[in-house]
This record gives structure tokens, sequence and C-alpha cells, in this order.
């Protein structure tokens, strides 16, 4: 790897915690937050790892993170959990609901995670690889501040509004399937935009409405749902799910995550299914049925994920070296020293 430090995934964890301490987060929304990037990071999942912590720390430190909210769990029904995040992070609230979701989840077949007033869960992958690493197939749904437009529009109505699924398989790999509704991650356009880089034909539009490929007009502007209508038609049904049923802001009233001291007081919605309540032998049929379809040419994703994570779980990993001075410009200059020796 260019420019890498390779660093104990232990002392990465303490350098993430202590920089959004230092940032304003309680210590328990801390831990949350470190253990999320780490996971992302871990997975190779770059753009919503250690280089997009700086967000949640900008937010901490600015207002838009209530550092200090504490979560409140509501139980309507048995299968149903919901959480008041305060202005928190995603993290805390779902953090403190998990064990509940997954008992929900043995006990009824079914388990139904809904978060309302946080801000932005970063890799929504993480939520439901962890309930399928506890053998449950999960669903989740999140929203955030208006990004993207439809074909035709003008102007940003929804968040880029991923959907992410995870399933358990007998040989110990998770199918995972983690994608936005627009042609690309938001972040992804930042980053072209910081290396100078173009976009594709058809990502975005500028702040006028006329179709870009320079990443600052689209950032002023907004980008495209993948696949014309029918992208479009995914990302209302994200919206509804994560905004509409939690209770949280509508992509449209959510505050920018970037500007101000306001939560963009998002949602976020994870359901998770206890496969054996339908009969046993769910994740080898899953195994045998991803292997007929890998013969087949069929690329199976999360496959990639999951060896990336048994690499990292050797207790060291690579990571880029200016993400890492980055992390550590947050904190004091005695607690950076002696965070990251060598570093």
């Amino acid at each position: 790897m260019e420019d890498g430090v390779v660093i104990s995934i232990g002392v990465l964890e303490t350098l993430c915690r202590d920089a959004a301490m230092a940032a304003g987060a309680s210590p328990d929304a801390a831990v949350s937050l470190a253990r999320a990037t780490l996971a992302a990071e871990m997975e190779g999942n770059r753009a919503v790892g250690l280089a997009h912590l700086p967000y949640y720390l900008d937010a901490l430190r600015e207002g838009r993170i209530d550092g200090g909210a504490e979560p409140t769990i509501d139980r309507p029904l048995p299968a149903v959990i919901h959480v008041d995040a305060h202005g928190g992070t995603a993290h805390l609230g779902y953090d403190r609901a998990h064990d509940g979701l997954v008992q929900a989840a043995r006990r009824c077949g079914i388990g139904l995670f809904a978060q309302k007033n946080a801000y932005t869960c970063g890799s929504l992958g993480t939520f439901v690889r962890r309930l399928a690493e506890e053998g449950l197939v999960a669903l989740a749904a999140t929203n955030g501040p208006a990004l993207m437009t439809v074909p035709g529009g003008l102007m940003p109505v929804y968040c880029t509004n991923p959907l992410a699924f995870a399933a358990p398989m007998a040989d110990g790999d998770v199918l995972l399937i983690d994608q936005a509704s627009s042609q690309t991650a938001y972040v992804k356009v930042r980053e072209a935009a910081e290396r100078g880089e173009t976009l594709p034909a058809g990502w975005a539009i500028d702040a006028d409405g006329r179709p870009t490929t320079d990443p600052n007009a689209a950032v002023k502007g907004a980008l495209l749902t993948f696949g014309g209508p029918r992208g479009a038609n995914i990302a209302l049904m994200a919206e509804v799910l994560s905004a509409g049923l939690t209770g949280a802001n509508w992509s449209l009233d959510a505050p920018s995550i970037t500007q101000g001291g306001r939560s963009p007081g998002t949602g976020l919605l994870v359901l998770a299914i206890e496969p054996a309540a339908f009969g046993s032998g769910f994740g080898e049929r899953l195994a045998g049925h991803a292997r007929r379809l890998e013969a087949a040419g069929v690329h199976i994703p999360g496959r990639g994920k999951s060896a990336a994570l048994r690499r990292a779980a050797s207790e060291e990993i690579e990571i880029l070296a200016e993400a890492l001075r980055h992390i550590r410009s947050y904190l004091p200059q005695t607690a950076d020293s002696a965070a990251t020796p060598g570093a």
C-alpha cells in the first residue's frame, strides 16, 4: 500500500475512541463510534472508515452531534424496539438495543429496530453484518439530508438512502449487500473533488439542474439515482422505512451534516429475521446455492469483505498514513504521542 502504516487493531480503536471523546463524545458514544469506524475500515470500506471519522468529530465539536445524548428505548410491541437518539450518534442507540433486537428475533421470529433523531450512520452494512454473524437474516435502511434528485428533478429531494441486506452462510461467510440509491456514494464525490478528478456522465447535476462531471459542481447540485425511475423508487422506499416509520426527519427537512449546529435528526430501521423459525438448514442451503451461482459466474457480494475481516483478525491492520494523521490531529499532544507510537 502506498503511504501505509501498520498498526494494531487495539491501538487504532483506542485512538478513534480518544479522538471522539476529545471532540465531545461520552465514553460510551465514543466506543460505539470507534468500533463502527474500525469495522468499516477492517472490511475495506474505507470511504466510511477512518476517512469518514472526521465528519463525526467535526460534528461533535460543532454541535451537530450531541456527544452526551443518552438514547431512550421504547418497546411498543414485543418485537418492536423504538429508539430516540436525542441528537446523538446512530451507533450508540443501536448498540443499546442490539441484544434486545436479537432476543426479539429469537422469540418472535422477527425483530424490528426503529430509530429517530440521530446523526447519519456511516456504513449501513455494519449493522446487518452484526446480525448475520449471530445467525440472523437482516435488512436495514437509512436516510440523511437531501443530496440526491430523481430523473428530471432540479433539486435534492432524498439522501443517497441506502439499503443493506445480510444473511449467514454455513461456511462462515456472510452474504452482504450494501448499496446506495444514487449512482455513487456522496463521500466518493467529495473525494473526487479533493483529488481534482472528474465524474462519469450521468452521476450528478449542478446547482442549475444541468448534467455535470465536475465533482465541485455536483456537491453544490445533486447526485442522481441509479437506474432512472427504478432507483428513485428504491430511494423513496428507503425513505419511508427509515424516516416515515421511525418518525425521523424526512431528507427534505434534515439539516446539513457538515454545516451548522443542528442534528440532521435522521432515521435508521433494522429488521432481524430468525431463519430457524421457518425450518432448519438455512445456512447450508444458502452456502450451497452461493456456490452454484459462483460456478455460473455470479459475484456473491460480501465474500471480499469477509476475507478482509479475517485478514484483519491478525490483530494488525494497514491503513493510510494520511487518515491516521488526520485522526491524530484531534487529540491533545500528550494523548497523541501515547496512543500511536511509531506512527
